[in-house]
């Protein structure tokens, strides 16, 4: 049985209704709406109708702040939005791990959605208008009112992956053809690329390689756009031109003059020339380094310790411009993943952003386009919602408005984060009991007897991650891929072993 309960804030805390109300009245231009309510729809299957009873007012509500309902209340005009299938659902995940700590038992299923209580002689344009605001169809659709009879979802399976005959034999115009209908990120020279290899297998590739290699290369995956190579540069602005100038100078002062020029060599020309000058001493090498790494010496309690200073900053421009929310959210997220794969703590963040301007009228946006307020008011709420999560304090916070900014947004994140080799073995002192998971170890630069604190005293405890150190160990050397995975684990097990109480 499926269970609905809605969630209304109470008249003074309804501040995003408000908002909401103002934004489409002053912004969309909706005169003729003269009222809304927001409430949040959440439906449960998998729970008996006491333990639903006893998660609405500890779970789904609070009941100083919020009123439910068992039935949605009338409105002259309502309708429901919820997330497409395959988006991450926050709201009912949390909801539904609640509902599980209450039970202890097992993990229900939860749907969440948006309901919108509309007042007001609203037209079929106003209502059309109103829904293109709210509804970013890149991630959300409008939802049914209907009572469900169950929330599970039934997927066809394919039994067969597609192969797609001919490829290898498709002309230049019937290869962009093929582009345009798969919509395929990567452009002509790519799929060009991509077929010249697989005429050398002598075989058409299935549907399932050429979304993977799509995806792979994208640019946001790899960042091609930084290895572009930088051959006519022109530029009218003086600042700038002085700035490529200085990046010139430290090529040749850097013996880079004959490697091509490239956006990622103007991003890190700057840490090599300071390395060899000799004032970059301190940094921290391994054979990856997701974050700037270097090395200090930290006053604690008087005592002078050796410690890793780490910072990173992350860039999500473009997914924030077409899902302002999840973009901004994982653009923090992925500045703090990277120190937190080399075993350091997450101090203090900073955001820097670019939009237009959020005060102009939804009729002004470029077509194709989120409305600036919608982009400006979800980002920051989706890069509070991550950091706030991890407990992460953001000092600093910049919001540059410029019309340079209207084609594609700037969201940009950062942090600090430091790490000393003893405090993993204060934090297992500290829980005896807690499993651990170690990422650090392998390509990242730890060993055994960097974690070895990690482990309790029966040398147990914690989960050790080494997947690129072995996945790509065969990088390293001449032996086939499996043959070098195998031997990389083999020295990995060895390493543990001689470090370890086992």
């Amino acid at each position: 049985m499926v269970y609905r309960i809605y969630v209304e804030k109470k008249p003074g805390f309804d501040g995003e209704a408000q908002g909401l109300l103002h934004e489409l009245v002053d912004l969309v231009g909706i005169q003729n709406l003269t009222g809304l309510r927001l409430l949040n729809r959440y439906d449960v299957e998998g729970i008996d109708a006491v333990l639903f009873q006893q998660a609405v007012p500890t779970v789904f509500s609070e009941p100083p702040v919020d009123v439910t309902y068992d039935k949605l209340p009338d409105a002259k005009t309502v309708f429901a939005v919820e997330y497409l299938p395959g988006q991450f659902d926050q709201r009912a995940d949390s909801a539904s791990e609640c509902i599980q700590l209450l039970s202890q038992g097992e993990r229900p299923a939860v749907r969440s959605a948006r309901v919108y209580l509309l007042d007001g002689d609203l037209t079929d344009a106003d209502l059309a208008a109103i829904k293109k605001y709210v509804i970013n169809p890149v991630e959300a659709r409008e939802a049914s009112l209907d009572e469900r009879s169950t929330l599970k979802m039934e997927f066809a399976i394919p039994t067969e992956v597609e192969t797609l005959t001919g490829f290898t034999a498709l002309d230049d115009d019937a290869l962009e053809a093929f582009r345009n209908e798969k919509g395929l990120a990567m452009d002509h020279a790519d799929i060009v690329f991509c077929q010249n290899y697989f005429k050398s297998e002598h075989r058409d590739p299935t549907i399932t390689e050429i979304r993977l290699i799509d995806t792979y290369w994208s640019d946001h995956c790899r960042h091609t756009t930084f290895g572009t190579i930088l051959d006519d540069v022109k530029i009218d602005d003086e600042l700038v031109q002085a700035a490529f100038d200085r990046y010139m100078a430290l090529r040749a002062e850097t013996g880079r003059d004959k490697k091509n020029r490239t956006l990622m060599d103007c991003a890190t020309i700057g840490a090599k020339a300071l390395k060899q000058r000799g004032i970059l001493k301190n940094l921290d090498e391994s054979e990856e380094i997701n974050a700037c790494t270097v090395k200090i010496k930290c006053d604690v309690d008087g005592e002078q310790q050796d410690w890793l200073f780490l910072f990173k900053n992350e860039t999500h421009n473009h997914p924030t411009e077409i899902e302002p929310f999840g973009g901004a959210a994982t653009c923090i997220g992925g500045a703090i993943r990277d120190p937190l794969s080399g075993r350091s703590y997450v101090y203090q963040a900073m955001r820097v952003t670019g939009a237009g301007d959020p005060l102009k009228p939804v009729s002004e946006t470029l077509p194709g386009k989120l409305p600036q307020r919608k982009l400006v008011t979800t980002a920051a709420a989706g890069y509070s919602s991550y950091g706030n999560q991890i407990g992460l304090a953001t000092g600093h916070v910049a919001e540059i408005y410029h019309e340079g900014y209207i084609a594609k947004r700037l969201e940009c994140g950062a942090v600090v984060g430091a790490t000393h080799p003893t405090q993993g073995a204060l934090l297992r002192k500290r829980m005896p009991h807690t499993f651990f998971l170690l990422p650090g170890y392998g390509a990242q630069g730890a060993s055994a007897k960097d974690i070895v604190g990690m482990f309790d005293e029966k040398g147990g405890g914690a989960i050790v991650n080494n997947s690129r150190g072995i996945l790509t160990a065969w990088q390293k050397t001449d032996k086939p891929a499996v043959e070098a995975a195998v031997e990389a684990a083999q020295r990995m097990q060895e390493d543990l072993a001689a470090h370890l109480p086992l």
